[in-house]
């Protein structure tokens, strides 16, 4: 019998080479062996045992019908274990000789799965177990990972020294995943999320497959949803003027602005490099819709300058963004921040009205109400400016936007904090109960815009940013999503210091937004309010801004104080409490 079979294992020999490169089973390769690479060798077996068939009916050898079918079983066997033995040893060799950083994956789904199977062949990393919500899955094995429960986080941290927990769960919500974030930042270990599938395909994860948390993910509450049809229809086929249109808030309008398709966007700017910059950034994205950009260099102090590039350019809507905003700094620079903030804003709202253009939207501030710094009392008498000529304007509709905090404008605390955290720190808190409102660039943008659409006159226009958060808290959170701890100031053990400074000559411990609250009336949107606030007469005004020049040509920064104290409502000197321990 087993001489007759000499035959079949000729034949045998002979099919097996070209079985395998018909099923290219040669080119599977071993870390990637996986259930598609199991079907193929599996097909390979149930081939070679019906070349076996047919040989021995063919040649009409002897023996059970049974041969064949066992042959391709053992075949199969001993094809799969050799090759899951040697990615086991593969495997085994490479975490020893290499250190990946241990990581757990929160999310079981299939994103979860496979971030873990991608991260078994990456150097970097080494995914450990899975963590999951749904009670189900607890205590299973799921691609070879153990799946735990959320409570089982500080366990699975301290026994596998876990670095990173990665957020596998792209079909979450925007809130579902901020909360998340919160939670699992208590934990010490740095947090990243997996972006959606959708923003892969757009090209919205900057090449990289996890991002970290960004700092806007600190704001403490959902983004306001501002995208209004009302935006477009107002900036609709007009000319546009933004000035200070190189700044953090002047530049994010104009790049709103082209999706409200203005016939031309004019980008005045002070700052040669800065208008440089967002000409280079904007133009394309303008020119592929078919708006014009127009870059025009000045001082919004320059009244020349200004009606000039009004009158050439034929503006009809003015968002006015440019001014000095940096607190201590104005503060020891008082005569040139009431220049340029209220002088500045004197000159540009003045050659809008006398032209007759449609709208003037001034960029206002929260530390203009009951100021207690040179920066916020001239953004102060801006407005007043600004209120003063509405009451005399025929044609052009002023109004004025309040802001918070925009998280990572230029100035900010959180750039500083960034660059504190990589630093090694300490990060710097002027006072432990320092608090501020916080909103967004794209939020700050999009209510300037929204102002220009409801702008009735004379309106002061606020958002409903929640609850004030303290700067304290900012800093710890933001050391915690660094991957990082908060150095204990008694045991001295942590990462990273947080140091309280006390706090700088103007800075106050709380802000607010509105100077009358029984002033406020709505807006057709829920998040937007409007304040109608008390004004200074045409005579008053007059008289403040001869003062002002007063001040500014005898450089007498005394007479500037008593000025303010005596037009700024609320205005008062804050005493510096000291910063408590602990």
């Amino acid at each position: 019998m087993v001489q007759s079979s000499w035959a079949l294992f000729m034949v045998l020999t002979m099919a097996a080479p070209l079985l395998v490169i018909a099923y290219r089973t040669h080119r599977i390769k071993l870390i990637t062996f996986e259930t598609r690479a199991i079907m193929q060798v599996g097909m390979m077996a149930l081939s070679l045992a019906l070349v076996a068939v047919l040989t021995s009916y063919l040649l009409q050898l002897s023996g059970p019908r049974s041969v064949p079918m066992i042959f391709a079983a053992m075949f199969f066997l001993g094809a799969v274990s050799l090759r899951i033995l040697g990615l086991q040893l593969l495997l085994l060799w490479d975490w020893r000789e290499t250190k990946r950083q241990p990581v757990l994956v929160y999310g079981a789904g299939a994103a979860g799965i496979q971030l873990a199977s991608a991260l078994r062949q990456a150097r970097e990393a080494r995914p450990v177990a899975f963590v999951d919500d749904n009670p189900t899955l607890h205590g299973l094995m799921v691609a070879g990972l153990s799946v735990h429960a959320p409570k089982a986080l500080p366990s699975l941290i301290a026994r596998h020294k876990i670095a990173r927990i990665l957020i596998a769960m792209p079909s979450a919500s925007t809130a579902r995943q901020k909360e998340l974030i919160a939670a699992l930042a208590q934990h010490g270990p740095e947090v990243q999320v997996l972006p959606s599938y959708v923003n892969i395909m757009n090209g919205e994860t900057g090449g990289e497959a996890l991002r970290t948390v960004s700092p806007d993910e600190l704001l403490g509450r959902d983004k306001v949803d501002l995208d209004i049809p009302e935006i477009a229809k107002t900036y609709a086929g007009r000319v546009v003027m933004v000035t200070g249109a190189g700044g953090s808030i002047g530049s994010e309008l104009c790049r709103q602005l082209i999706n409200c398709k203005p016939a031309r966007i004019v980008l005045f700017e002070q700052g040669e490099f800065q208008l440089y910059s967002i000409d280079r950034d904007l133009r394309p994205q303008a020119e592929a819709a078919g708006i014009g950009v127009t870059t025009r260099l000045g001082s919004i102090t320059n009244k020349a300058r200004v009606t000039g590039v009004i009158a050439e350019e034929g503006v009809e809507i003015i968002l006015h963004a440019a001014a000095y905003k940096h607190v201590p700094l104005v503060e020891d620079n008082e005569l040139e921040g009431a220049r340029n903030n209220v002088l500045g804003t004197q000159v540009v709202a003045e050659a809008a009205y006398a032209a007759g253009i449609e709208r003037f939207i001034l960029v206002s501030t929260d530390k203009a109400v009951r100021p207690t710094n040179v920066m916020g009392a001239t953004k102060r008498m801006a407005e007043l400016v600004v209120q003063d000529l509405q009451t005399r304007s025929q044609t052009t509709k002023f109004a004025m936007v309040r802001f918070g905090n925009v998280l990572g404008s230029s100035g900010s605390v959180l750039p500083l904090f960034q660059k504190q955290i990589e630093a090694g720190g300490p990060v710097t808190v002027t006072h432990k109960d320092v608090t501020r409102f916080f909103m967004t660039i794209p939020e700050a943008a999009r209510l300037v815009l929204l102002a220009g659409s409801y702008a009735r006159g004379g309106d002061v226009f606020v958002l409903d940013m929640g609850k004030p958060r303290r700067i304290i808290d900012i800093a710890h959170q933001m050391i915690a999503l660094s991957g990082l701890s908060v150095k204990d100031p008694v045991s001295g053990q942590g990462d990273i210091e947080v140091r309280v400074t006390g706090l700088r000559p103007g800075e106050k411990l709380y802000e607010e937004l509105l100077i009358d609250d029984e002033s406020l009336r709505p807006t057709p949107h829920p998040k937007i309010l409007r304040a109608e606030e008390a004004m200074l007469s045409q005579i008053e005004i007059v008289a403040m801004i001869r003062d002002l020049q007063g001040a500014i040509t005898e450089a007498d920064t005394a007479r500037l104080r008593r000025l303010i104290e005596a037009r700024v409502e609320g205005y008062h000197v804050q005493e510096i409490p000291q910063p408590r321990l602990g």
